[in-house]
């Protein structure tokens, strides 16, 4: 028996739990030693216990022992697979948010200034990128709006850790990232609700005010003794521009820390798409569209170039409708065909829900019966009745 430890967020079915982090009789498990059956399990396991020790010899058939070796091994793109890891980075997500918010409450009430309990949370997140990144955009597509403060600061971790990922970060660089990202609106509880609430209605002197958050939060955070100078970097210039539109010093170019370049990608991209008190959602594809259009200007040219590969044109938990008329949600990206991911068609022509979901690849259709599909828009996340959630879980 070889042990390796392992999140119990990061537990998977099949894994064969043979310790805990603390003794057996202090949790409710009747067996000391157990495979887990079902990502419900892994749920229920995480109630109790932070981590656990499986056996990375324990073969299964030999279907998870390679993933116990490896967390970062590529896995099989199921159906099964893919609501597993939804479920799991739902909860995940949850726990992170709500782990935000009780730390930026502490931070705005002069309490404790530890921030590694961020670093804690948002870790089994990450974890997921490179587990099923598919999984990961889908939940971001799909997350309810909540408090949108906490809900966007975690979205934003997670999109800077898919682009960071794709551009060969290294792993401390994609820990910074998403700490950095994380924390980035931490500045934000310094204000007042209305300024919040209202900002494009607000006056030169109160925008003003506004703008001065990311200062506020770096120094807030600095306060922190276990924070690197790189995570304050991305606090305080993740609204700096690359044509020196931004602020709080309007710095051009190169004086922009990259990972404060990504996280402002990344932190315009998710607001577009989320909805806000005052202004209405986005979809996936007209906020790209954004980003292209302000590339060059705006935000870095490679940068966006390399967002757009890593996430695609439509990202998966898109709802779409199709040149057929039929309507569809994105399950799976084509890397090398950006406009033909993998979609499950979940309504007919007519509008009307299909009793027997058809998953089709766009990029390699049957085309004997004379019909091409292809996807003609995107549509809003509710569009018909639709929530792309009931199809993922």
């Amino acid at each position: 028996m070889r042990l390796v430890k392992v999140a119990a967020m990061n537990l998977q079915p099949g894994m064969y739990v043979a310790e805990l982090d603390r003794p057996w009789l202090e949790t409710p498990f009747s067996l000391q030693g157990f495979v887990v059956k079902d990502t419900s399990e892994v749920l229920y396991i995480s109630d109790y216990v932070e981590h656990v020790f499986v056996d990375a010899e324990y073969n299964n058939s030999g279907k998870f022992l390679s993933l116990v070796m490896s967390p970062t091994a590529p896995k099989v793109g199921n159906s099964l697979q893919l609501k597993a890891e939804f479920q799991q980075a739902k909860v995940c997500f949850e726990n992170a948010a709500d782990t935000l918010d009780r730390v930026f409450d502490s931070l705005r009430t002069g309490g404790s200034r530890d921030v590694t309990a961020v670093r804690d949370a948002i870790h089994p997140l990450i974890e997921g990128v490179f587990r099923n990144q598919e999984a990961v955009a889908a939940l971001l597509r799909l997350k309810d709006s909540g408090v949108y403060r906490y809900n966007h600061s975690i979205s934003m971790a997670l999109w800077a850790t898919i682009l960071g990922r794709h551009m060969g970060l290294h792993r401390d660089e994609l820990e910074k990232l998403a700490m950095g990202c994380a924390m980035c609106d931490v500045g934000m509880t310094e204000l007042s609700p209305e300024l919040l609430d209202n900002p494009r209605d607000l006056t030169e002197k109160q925008r003003k005010v506004v703008r001065a958050h990311p200062v506020m939060g770096a120094e807030l955070v600095a306060e922190s003794k276990e924070v690197d100078f790189e995570i304050l970097a991305i606090i305080e210039n993740h609204h700096e521009r690359v044509d020196g539109s931004g602020y709080p010093k309007g710095l051009e170019g190169a004086s922009i820390p990259l990972l404060a370049k990504i996280a402002g990608l990344v932190d315009a991209y998710d607001a577009m798409i989320t909805p806000r008190p005052y202004a209405l959602p986005r979809t996936s594809h007209e906020a790209v569209q954004e980003l292209i259009d302000c590339k060059g200007g705006a935000f870095q040219e490679s940068l966006v170039e390399q967002f757009v590969q890593a996430i695609g044109l439509f990202p998966t938990g898109s709802l779409v409708e199709l040149n057929t008329g039929e309507v569809a949600i994105v399950v799976k990206q084509n890397t090398a065909r950006r406009l033909k991911p993998e979609v499950v068609v979940v309504l007919d022509e007519a509008k009307r829900r299909k009793d027997v979901l058809d998953l089709v690849d766009l990029s390699s259709q049957d085309l004997s019966a004379g019909r091409e599909r292809w996807i003609a828009g995107e549509l809003l996340a509710g569009a018909y009745g639709i929530t792309s959630e009931e199809y993922f879980i």
